[in-house]
This record gives structure tokens, C-alpha cells and sequence, in this order.
């Protein structure tokens, strides 16, 4: 296998050809690093690469298998997590310059978990600083500067976890770890053409990670296929003694029969034509193998002010040394400069009714879904948004239809998000699917059933430096 066919394997197709002796860790160890010095800036992707870290992994992984140890099918994958999870003694910025040389003497919980698996860590991936939560409205706002797409560098990898999908997206590193509050997995999955999981809130503990919204934070994979994200999910999941939020939960199957889909009503509804077109391709495909239900409504709700409630309080008393030091100043966007004295004046009692209301709203939204394996909608109605422009400038005419992020996020549901063809500027489109609590494997084996009948997620972009 050439070393560009091994750069976008996936890290299914990566453990296997370690596993055979056809490829060491080390080789590929070294081939990701060079492309992360390569490439990794000019997508704005990259924050820290380990060098000395992944190849010292890399070593100790090949040893083992020499001896006869497998630690499973991760085995000796090189891997990115996005810069809000702590490494040893290296810099964890948050994205933010107040925080550019903040270092940590200790692994998050999910980056000892994967080194247990045999995976090899190369490098801190870039994010938007503060993962977006002091209210950004275009592409620069990251002290590394924009996220671009592999796909069209004037368009953005999307957020938070832009480092992550631009980084799967243009096979510098095996799979990435990534991090969602409200659409920040989905949204760089979707503008990358990567698969990205969303698990259910509590699946994986977020110790050693940055909090902006502890109600709400998930840490996830963004991988090159569904298969990859079983496989690194059942690595990172489950109890941590230091995160009192993460369970031991069964991974749930629906394998046996088929599953069964709900279209969300006008999920499509104000998206570009592509958008729409790709949408109903992809509707044609899964009713080759799922039982596929039209018009499924969205119960009617604030979801929208409700999160915007909840994530401006607990994000303000996250970031509350910052804004009250008057650091918030040093940050690269100018609306988070002074976003977060917006948020510093969120009152107890809007926080307190949003709470109240996120239950009501989650037992509605719990009921109208309960009968569906993942209700299906489109990964954003438009493609990746111009680097340059401001978010509420870019596509005016297209702000799609209903809002899944905010709903989905308040129960803490999981959601797949996969590439489904290409729009505007030959730049991806996406298809989501949202399930319900612990069903993340009902949501990644209708993901497989479209990938095996799909390629779009074997597409790869045309790199520059």
C-alpha cells in the first residue's frame, strides 16, 4: 500500500495492516508527523506536534507486538485530540491566547484510555478558542487563526472542532478526538466530509478536558468511517471515578432486523439545492435497508433560548476568572472580546426556568422519537461557510430548517453525522443521524449499512502547502 493510500486509510484498515506486520507503528507514526509539519498550518489544523511523545508510543507499541501483545484492533493507530484535552507537559491553550502556555502535568482520562488501546498520540489539534462559547461570528477566532477545509482553504473546517476535521479530512493522523457542547462535532464532520459521533452525554468521561458547559459537554471521535467510530468509542467509554457525569452503559444493537427511520418534517427546507439533492439521494439509499418514515415533527419548543440560557451561565462561571481579569481582551475575535461580559450578566432566575424547561422539553422530544432507531435530517443546510465572511453574511438565504443541535444537545442524545456528496465549490455536504440515549451503535450500523453503499467517505481532497 502506498504511503498516500495509507495516509487516508481508515483506522480499521490502519490497525489491521499493523496487525500483519505490513506496516510498523513507527513507519506510520513518522509518515503522519511529516504530513502534520507539511500540511498541518496551512489549514490552520495543528497547535502542538508531539514528536517526541508519538514516537516514543510508537516504539512502545511495535515492541509489544513483536511479543506477542496485542492491546486490540487500535493497536499502534496514530491519533490528534483537539487542544481543550490535556497531555503531559505539553501546552493545552484552549485555542485561546490567555491560555497559550498552559500546560498540565497529566493525561485526560479519554488520552489514557486510547494509550491503553495501543494508540499512538501525535498531536495537539486546533480548535476555536474557548470552543466557541463566548459568541464568535466568523472563521478567525483562534489564536492559530482560521480552520480551513481540506476540501477549499478559502472555506472553514467549521467549530469548534475545526482542527480535528480538517485534520481526518486531509489524513495527517489516524482518527481525532473531538468535542461537541452544541454542533461541534457535527458541523466540522459536515464541512470536512469526515464521520463524526456525538455520544450520548455521560458515555465518556470529560476529565482532563476544558469545560464550557457542564450540562452539555460530549467528547467524541471524528474518524474516516462509521466502523472507526465503534472502534474508538468502545476505547474512550465509560465510568471514570474523576468525572462523577460518565456511566457504564451496554452498547445497544438493533442488529437482526431493520432499523427504522424518521424524516424529520422540512428538515431540508431552506438548504441550497445540493444540500437538497444529496438529502434525497441519501433518503433513496437507506430505504434500501431501513424501514424509512416520512414526515416525523419536531415537538414545538424555545430550544434555542433555552440552550442559549443554560450555556451562557455555566460558560461565564467556567471562564469567570478570565472575564473578571479583563484577559478575555487577548482573545483573536472580536466579538469574543467582549462576549463574555455579555454572559456575565446571564441572571440566576433565567438559568433556573431553563432548567425547568430543558426537562419538560426533553421529555417531549424523548416521547415524539421513542418508536425511531435515528430520526434522519440533513448535517447543515449549506456547505462549509467562506473564510472571511461573517457567519450571518454567508448564505442568508439558505438558514435552513429545523434546529436538531439545540434538542438533541438538551437530552443529551447521540448523533452520527456522514458525508453524503459534494455542493458548491466541490465542497462537502452531510447527513445526520440522531438517536436515542445510549443507541450510538444503532446510529453507527445504519452509518455502515450507507457507507457500504456509498463512497463518499472514501473521497480524498487535493492537498497544497
Amino acid at each position: 500500500m502506498s504511503a498516500d493510500s495509507l495516509a487516508f486509510s481508515d483506522a480499521t484498515a490502519l490497525g489491521r495492516e499493523i496487525a500483519k506486520g505490513n506496516v510498523s507503528s513507527v513507519e506510520l507514526t513518522k509518515m503522519y508527523l511529516v504530513r502534520l509539519e507539511k500540511y498541518g498550518h496551512t489549514y490552520g489544523a495543528v497547535v502542538t506536534i508531539l514528536h517526541e511523545r508519538a514516537l516514543r508510543e510508537a516504539r512502545a507499541s511495535d515492541k509489544e507486538l513483536a511479543a506477542g501483545r496485542s492491546r486490540g484492533p487500535l493497536h499502534g493507530v496514530p491519533y490528534g485530540v483537539k487542544d481543550l484535552m490535556a497531555a503531559a507537559g505539553a501546552p493545552t491553550t484552549w485555542g485561546a491566547a490567555p491560555y497559550r502556555d498552559q500546560v498540565f502535568d497529566f493525561d485526560a482520562t479519554v488520552v489514557k484510555r486510547l494509550r491503553a488501546a495501543g494508540c499512538v498520540l501525535l498531536a495537539k489539534l486546533a480548535m476555536v478558542e474557548l470552543a466557541g462559547g463566548f459568541g464568535y461570528n466568523d472563521a478567525d477566532a483562534s489564536f492559530t487563526g482560521p480552520g480551513r477545509t481540506p476540501w477549499n482553504r478559502d472555506f472553514w473546517s467549521g467549530g469548534s472542532s475545526s482542527g480535528p476535521g480538517a485534520s481526518v479530512a486531509a489524513g495527517l493522523v489516524g482518527f481525532a478526538i473531538g468535542s461537541e457542547t452544541n454542533g461541534s462535532i457535527m458541523n466540522p464532520s459536515g464541512a470536512c466530509g469526515v464521520t463524526g459521533l456525538r455520544p450520548t452525554y455521560g458515555r465518556v468521561s470529560r476529565h482532563g478536558a476544558m469545560a464550557l458547559m457542564w450540562t452539555s459537554d460530549k467528547l467524541g471521535p471524528m474518524c474516516r468511517s462509521a466502523r472507526d467510530t465503534e472502534l474508538v468509542l468502545r476505547a474512550i467509554a465509560g465510568h471514570d471515578p474523576n468525572d462523577a457525569t460518565s456511566v457504564d452503559a451496554p452498547f445497544a444493537s438493533i442488529r437482526g432486523r431493520r432499523p427504522r427511520i424518521g424524516v424529520l418534517k422540512d428538515g431540508a427546507i431552506k438548504s441550497q439545492p445540493a444540500v437538497v439533492k444529496n438529502y434525497e439521494a441519501s433518503l433513496a439509499v437507506l430505504r434500501e435497508f431501513c424501514d424509512v418514515v416520512p414526515n416525523v415533527v419536531l415537538p414545538d419548543g424555545p430550544y434555542g433560548d433555552v440552550f442559549t440560557a443554560l450555556l451562557n451561565g455555566e460558560c461565564a462561571a467556567a471562564f469567570r476568572d478570565l472575564i473578571e481579569s479583563g484577559r478575555s481582551r487577548e482573545l483573536q475575535s472580536k466579538d469574543d472580546r467582549v462576549g463574555g461580559y455579555e454572559l456575565y450578566n446571564t441572571l440566576a432566575v433565567d438559568y433556573v426556568d431553563a432548567m425547568r424547561q430543558r426537562k419538560i422539553l426533553n421529555e417531549k422530544v424523548a416521547r415524539a422519537f421513542a418508536s425511531y432507531d435515528a430520526i434522519v435530517y440533513p448535517n447543515g443546510s449549506t456547505v462549509a461557510l467562506p473564510v472571511g465572511v461573517p457567519f450571518d453574511k454567508s448564505y442568508p438565504d439558505f438558514p435552513g430548517g429545523p434546529d436538531m443541535g439545540s434538542p438533541g444537545n438538551l437530552a443529551g442524545f447521540p448523533s452520527v453525522g456522514v458525508p453524503n456528496g459534494f455542493g458548491e465549490n466541490h465542497l462537502p455536504t452531510g447527513l445526520a443521524l440522531m438517536g436515542k440515549a445510549w443507541n450510538e451503535f444503532a446510529l453507527t450500523q445504519i452509518a455502515k449499512g450507507y457507507q457500504a453503499r456509498t463512497a463518499f467517505h472514501t473521497q480524498r481532497p487535493t492537498l497544497s502547502s
